[in-house]
């Protein structure tokens, strides 16, 4: 039987789903920021880095802390987080005609 180390998992759970949401509402909020901008692809490119190297970094520190189980319990967090973003995403987009 495999030992579980349930506080790990939820150590990791919960920096992830902390993470998860920070990453997904820069993203909401880099996507509203470069559509009014004349040059959105600088800014595209920056809020991905970033987002990125915090996720990553992030997600470093939780596994050098808590090892593999914080590991999988920031990752599982982090997909759930995003099947929740895309889910409110698709809802509330509204529906295009076509002329």
């Amino acid at each position: 039987m495999i030992a579980i180390d349930w506080t790990a998992l939820v150590l990791g759970g919960a920096s992830g789903l902390v993470m998860g949401g920070l990453f997904f509402v820069g993203l909401a909020l880099g996507m509203r920021l470069a559509l009014r901008s004349v040059s959105p692809v600088k800014l595209l490119t920056l809020s991905a880095a970033v987002r990125i190297a915090a996720l990553l970094g992030v997600g470093w520190v939780v596994i050098g802390q808590g090892g593999p189980w914080a590991a999988l319990g920031y990752a599982i967090a982090f997909l759930v987080v995003r099947i929740i973003a895309t889910t409110i995403a698709r809802v509330g987009a509204p529906a295009g005609r076509a002329s």
